[in-house]
C-alpha cells in the first residue's frame, strides 16, 4: 500500500508540474499576444502614416500634372501608349483624340508611329515652348 501511495504521490506532483507548466504557457503566450497586438498596432499606424502621405504626394503631383503645362505626361503617354490617343485627350484634343484611335485600328497600328514622333517632340521642346505651342496655340499635330 505504501507503494501505491508512493506512486500517486508522484502522480499528484507530476499534476502539479503539469499544470504549473500550463500556467507559465499561458502566461508567456498572453503576453506574447500582447506584444503581437501592440507590434500590429504600431505597424497599422505606420501603414496609415505612409498611406496618408503617399495620397498627399499623389495629390500634389495631380496637381502639378493637371496645371498648366502637361509636357512630360503628354510626351511619355505619346511614346508609350500613343496609339490610343490618350496624349490627345491629355492636351484637350479630343477630335484628334478619336481620329488617332480610328487611324491606329484602320491601318492595323501603323499609324502609331505619329504619336511616337509626337512624343519625341514633346519631350524635347522647353516648357515654354511646349506650352505656347500645343496647350494655348492649340496646335493639334507635331
Amino acid at each position: 500500500m505504501s507503494e501505491e501511495k508512493n506512486l500517486s504521490d508522484d502522480l499528484n506532483d507530476m499534476l502539479d508540474d503539469a499544470k504549473d507548466g500550463a500556467k507559465k504557457a499561458a502566461d508567456k503566450a498572453e503576453a506574447f499576444a500582447g506584444e503581437a497586438k501592440e507590434k500590429a498596432k504600431e505597424f497599422a499606424d505606420d501603414a496609415k502614416e505612409t498611406a496618408t502621405e503617399f495620397a498627399n504626394n499623389a495629390k500634389e503631383t495631380f496637381n502639378e500634372v493637371t496645371g498648366e503645362n502637361k509636357k512630360v505626361l503628354a510626351g511619355v503617354l505619346a511614346i508609350v501608349i500613343g496609339s490610343l490617343g490618350i496624349h490627345k485627350f491629355i492636351l484637350g484634343y479630343n477630335k484628334e483624340g478619336i481620329i488617332q484611335i480610328v487611324l491606329t485600328f484602320v491601318t492595323c497600328g501603323l499609324a502609331g508611329i505619329v504619336p511616337f514622333i509626337e512624343g519625341i517632340i514633346y519631350l524635347t521642346k522647353s516648357d515654354d515652348e511646349f506650352y505656347n505651342t500645343y496647350q494655348v496655340g492649340k496646335k493639334g499635330w507635331f
